[in-house]
């Protein structure tokens, strides 16, 4: 059996409607993401499957090499209960189509509980339109909010503010700055 970042139970036991009551026309779920499709748990083996390609449709990768790849996942493999990396692959092609990440942060504030962030959301180009960037967002706050997390927050580029408000994100009142420092 191929090696999952985090257990496959975590997300069939999850109902999406749990976190929002937005709807999908026609349905999708976590079960049944479209035909030809499954969403799981990142595996060690996606990087043969067009993982880090999909990532670069969202971002600069840099040199992701198999070995750096194995390694990262890994590290986000044995760090526990933190890193959630979701995947939509098409089984008929055996390709990532798309991908979106979950970080639990523990806190020390709120009586010791944790935060989840939604990360590097991105579905293929060829993918677009079907709903699946919805999906994969539903999927996250309905596993963030079964995590027992407190809230969940993410960044998102300005053309993409009405997409996420129609989710459920909002902007909170004197708390919707995005400060970043970069190394690179």
């Amino acid at each position: 059996m191929e090696e999952l970042l985090y257990e496959e139970d975590v997300l069939k036991g999850l109902n999406i409607f749990d976190w929002t009551q937005k709807t999908f026309d026609p349905p999708l779920s976590i079960q049944d993401p479209g035909q030809g499709l499954i969403l799981r748990p990142l595996k060690r083996t996606d990087f043969t499957k067009g993982f880090p390609k999909i990532l670069s449709q969202l971002t600069t990768l840099g040199e992701v090499t198999e070995e750096r790849f194995l390694d990262a996942f890994d590290k986000m493999k044995n760090a526990g209960d933190i890193y959630y990396v979701t995947v939509i692959e098409d089984i008929e092609l055996g390709k990532i189509v798309g991908s979106a990440t979950l970080l639990v942060e523990q806190k020390f504030i709120h009586a010791c509980a944790k935060r989840a962030r939604i990360e590097d959301v991105v579905v293929s180009d060829a993918y677009r339109g079907k709903q699946l960037g919805k999906l994969l967002i539903v999927t996250m706050g309905a596993l963030g909010k079964a995590l027992g997390c407190y809230k969940i927050s993410l960044d998102c580029r300005d053309a993409m503010l009405g997409f996420y408000e129609s989710l459920g994100f909002n902007r909170e009142e004197g708390n919707s700055n995005f400060m970043v420092c970069r190394y690179e």
